[in-house]
């Protein structure tokens, strides 16, 4: 699959969206490669839930590119909590609620007072249908693919980090594949993270545990991250097949994580403001009131 590069005589400014990880770090830099500069700006949207290290990272990264990493934010909110209990909702099928409202909203309010020639995404080549689907049903994005048009995995992209002498993200090295909001840990982050997140981290994950049960309260009905795909599952009502990180006494027929089977946490899609969005399929019509786990299948 190969996506056009843009050409040089079509130059307006490259967008390279920074989200902290590492595909979208070696993507800033083939863009300043490829255009220079002073055709670029990188930028990073900004949850205010980020590990303190992708700080430390995004410092490196601006030594790197020659460039000042510039940060936007939706400055409706403080705290990511914030978006949660406000919204009531944590993970709904087309994305997080907290990507919708956090960087989905920043990145187009940004849009609309910029121009640009492109916007440069760090999707790698595992990620070949979410770049298509953006590509066809977001042309105003105006999106390129730096990874895909080179066909460079996220493993090589670890490769490219390390051989600049930069030190890559914590989460990394603590056995994570992505660099997401750890300071909660990430609302799609799957059965494999969050029984990670139990073990190793396991104030995070009560934190959250503790969450579900407020809004799933504050609501009336489930609010879970993750949902039971098993065949089995499939033969309950839609509202049985939420998985809680803990049981929640008014639910005795949802499972919760510690039913299911172990697994290690697979790699997430980094988090620029497009998560969980699948726009070569149609939603259904009660897509937004169902909250599951949408990047990774059982």
């Amino acid at each position: 699959m190969v996506f056009a590069r843009l050409k040089n005589k079509d130059m307006k400014k490259v967008i390279g969206w920074w989200s902290g990880g590492i595909a979208s770090a070696v993507v800033c830099r083939l863009i300043i490669d490829d255009f220079g500069k002073e055709n670029c700006r990188i930028i990073m949207i900004d949850t205010m839930n980020e590990d303190p290290d992708t700080y430390r990272f995004m410092m490196d990264c601006e030594k790197w590119y020659g460039v000042e990493i510039e940060t936007i934010r939706n400055e409706e909110y403080d705290d990511i909590r914030e978006v949660w209990y406000k919204h009531k909702s944590l993970n709904v099928s087309f994305g997080a609620i907290c990507s919708s409202e956090l960087k989905r909203k920043a990145r187009k309010e940004w849009q609309k007072e910029n121009d640009y020639s492109a916007q440069a995404f760090g999707f790698d080549t595992d990620e070949i249908n979410r770049a298509l689907s953006m590509k066809l049903n977001n042309p105003d994005v105006k999106p390129i693919f730096p990874l895909l048009n080179r066909m460079i995995s996220k493993d090589e992209c670890v490769d490219i980090v390390k051989e600049a002498d930069i030190e890559i993200p914590n989460m990394y090295k603590l056995g994570f594949q992505n660099n997401n909001c750890f300071q909660t840990g990430c609302v799609q982050g799957g059965i494999g993270y969050w029984q990670k997140m139990g073990r190793d981290h396991p104030e995070k994950f009560h934190a959250m545990a503790k969450v579900e049960h407020e809004i799933t309260d504050l609501r009336g009905e489930q609010v879970t991250m993750l949902k039971d795909q098993s065949n089995e599952a499939k033969k309950k009502p839609k509202k049985e097949r939420y998985v809680f990180l803990k049981p929640h006494p008014d639910y005795p027929n949802n499972k919760d994580i510690s039913q299911m089977e172990g697994r290690e946490p697979k790699s997430l899609v980094d988090c620029n403001g497009f998560c969980g969005i699948d726009d070569l399929e149609e939603n259904e019509e009660d897509q937004e009131e169902i909250n599951y786990q949408t990047q990774m299948e059982f």
